[in-house]
């Protein structure tokens, strides 16, 4: 078996890497990793692994032949690597995960995408190629709250982002263009944090509930539901879905679901507990977003947020999604034989312990570089 990692240097194929290095399974990995050399991209690697409490013997094991140095955006000065060639599994999770107007989004995330994936599907003994999209590539128009896993996808047009848009045209592509590719596509739902270490290995998303919280208003009612899964647990699944010998499924959703995914008025009681404080509840409004920009004021008194165009977009932005009160089915990922995740309100204590050495908007920064 030879496992090829793409994004590796990221925060969900970081915490993968670490899995499957963790698991004895280092032999068997070759990353692509973007860098001027071997020798730096090995330090990037190792850098990026130690997030997630990898030992400094396990680290030391990475050597510079399993680096394959190349990016996504240009597949052609790699492809003739011949190691190529000795692939049997692929984990794609290198993307531009932007929500901003990113200008590598498209060029990354499909054309790039699809450019590697046409590679590899070339390489005769590849057995499978496990694809990381998103729960959101379904768009924001469904019929129903509850989401299945579906290849029925909406036009581009459609999406609330071009980070949505771009993840599903290539998950479309691939399917289309290329009909010999093993392809398994993984659609995690919204990824925050580490169920043990918080927000140590990245902070990215959480700041949103900390907006919501502080300011005691978001764009939804506080008893609708968000499907949230620490990336540890996305881990796990990415392994499963890579290693298990055989799915019965080419789609998965990585999420909560019916029983895990968490209302506000759970969030705010389980934040209440960590703080010794009193819930919200009682004093929470829904707003819409045309009252948006009057907060300034409040956001700058209480969180410290001064970027009034940061925080105008970013509150529309996610507050346009959770409006949405989408729960996204995961009973294929169960039938597949992983465990039920644990629930946001489990672990969101040691994502608000962690999270304090960073403000708000150097969080927010991070989701829109």
């Amino acid at each position: 078996m030879r496992i090829l990692i793409t994004g590796a240097t990221g925060f969900l194929g970081g915490a993968t890497a670490a899995a499957l290095i963790a698991d004895g399974r280092s032999e068997t990995l070759r990353f692509l990793v973007r860098a001027a050399d071997s020798e730096q991209a090995l330090v990037r690697l190792r850098e990026s692994l130690a997030r997630f409490e990898l030992t400094a013997v396990q680290l030391d094991c990475l050597r510079t032949d399993q680096i394959i140095l190349g990016d996504i955006g240009a597949v052609s000065a790699f492809a003739g690597d011949p190691r190529i060639d000795t692939i049997t599994h692929v984990l794609n999770c290198a993307a531009i995960t932007s929500f901003g107007k990113h200008p590598k989004t498209w060029p990354i995330n499909v054309e790039g995408t699809l450019a590697f994936a046409k590679r590899m599907s070339e390489v005769s003994g590849l057995q499978r190629f496990v694809h990381v999209g998103t729960a959101m590539a379904c768009g924001p128009n469904k019929s129903s709250k509850f989401v299945s896993e579906s290849w029925e996808l909406p036009a581009v047009s459609a999406h609330l982002v071009d980070y949505t848009a771009s993840k599903a045209e290539a998950e479309r592509r691939m399917r289309e263009e290329l009909p010999g590719l093993p392809l398994i596509v993984a659609r995690p739902s919204i990824v925050v944090g580490h169920s043990r270490l918080g927000c140590t290995p990245s902070s990215s998303i959480f700041w949103v509930f900390r907006m919501g919280l502080g300011v005691e208003k978001w764009m939804c009612d506080i008893d609708s539901r968000v499907d949230v899964v620490p990336v540890d647990y996305c881990a796990s699944a990415l392994k499963l879905l890579l290693l298990k010998e055989r799915l019965d499924h080419d789609l998965y959703h990585l999420s909560a679901g019916r029983q895990g995914a968490c209302s506000f008025r759970e969030i705010d009681v389980a934040v209440a507990v960590h703080r010794g404080e009193q819930p919200i509840a009682a004093r929470y409004q829904k707003i819409g977003v045309d009252q948006v920009r009057a907060l300034a004021p409040v956001f700058a008194e209480k969180l410290g947020i001064t970027n009034r165009r940061l925080m105008a977009k970013a509150m529309a932005l996610y507050g346009a999604f959770s409006e949405l009160e989408y729960v996204f089915d995961n009973t294929r990922l169960m039938s597949a034989g992983l465990a039920p995740p644990p629930r946001f309100t489990d672990y969101i204590g040691r994502c608000f312990k962690t999270s304090e050495g960073m403000t708000l908007t150097e969080q927010m920064l991070n989701d829109f570089k």
